[in-house]
């Protein structure tokens, strides 16, 4: 897929509106990473299709469920700030380091986005003031552990988005023997060999 074809599809999925906050992210992110290793170098060159449209395949997903949308492990803004960029729910960007989170706390402020976007300087673990409606990861940790380390922030009506690469399949037949749910695997737009975990009514078996 081509750079521009990665972008027509953002476009199509987030509308018109929302391009030029998305621009001026990429724009950010290449410049940040000059200073910071944000994201893998050799994807920057086609960051639109590897990073922002793998970020805005989420939201179709999401459908209408409305409230918080937690990210955990945020890094360089993807999916969360995506999510934050191209939607106005209240979003919670949850990234330990400090230099990404000041990078992403910045981001917000220059676009006006801090009254409904927070960013947590910690792991998740230590995010007690929060309740999720919808929970994303990507790249973190196995499915097993997202779910063990999310749960005192989720409920039985949190959905679940989680990009798994190749192994989404096999994550969520690990998980199903520690967790009770709804678990299904959609085919990645980016990269048909990839999946996205989606998952609700999510507790751990007794």
């Amino acid at each position: 897929m081509s750079e521009d074809d990665a972008r027509a599809a953002v476009e199509a999925i987030v509308g018109t509106a929302y391009m030029d906050r998305l621009a001026r992210f990429v724009a950010r992110v290449t410049e940040e990473s000059e200073r910071q290793n944000l994201v893998a170098k050799p994807t920057l060159a086609a960051i639109w299709e590897r990073h922002v449209l793998d970020s805005a395949q989420l939201l179709p997903l999401a459908g209408d469920q409305p409230g918080l949308w937690a990210d955990v492990g945020t890094g360089a803004g993807f999916p969360g700030m995506i999510i934050a960029l191209a939607t106005d729910r209240p979003v919670g960007l949850i990234e330990p380091r400090r230099m990404r989170a000041e990078f992403l706390a910045s981001t917000l402020a220059d676009e006006g986005l801090s009254n409904r976007v927070t960013v947590y300087q910690a792991k998740v673990e230590r995010v007690v003031a929060l309740s999720a409606a919808v929970i994303s990861a990507r790249a973190v940790a196995s499915l097993s552990e997202l779910l063990q380390s999310t749960a005192h922030i989720a409920s039985m009506d949190t959905l679940y988005l989680l990009p798994k690469g190749q192994s989404a399949t096999t994550e969520v037949n690990e998980a199903r023997r520690r967790f009770e749910g709804l678990f299904h695997v959609e085919q990645s737009i980016t990269s048909p060999e990839a999946g996205i975990v989606s998952a609700r009514h999510v507790r751990q078996r007794r």
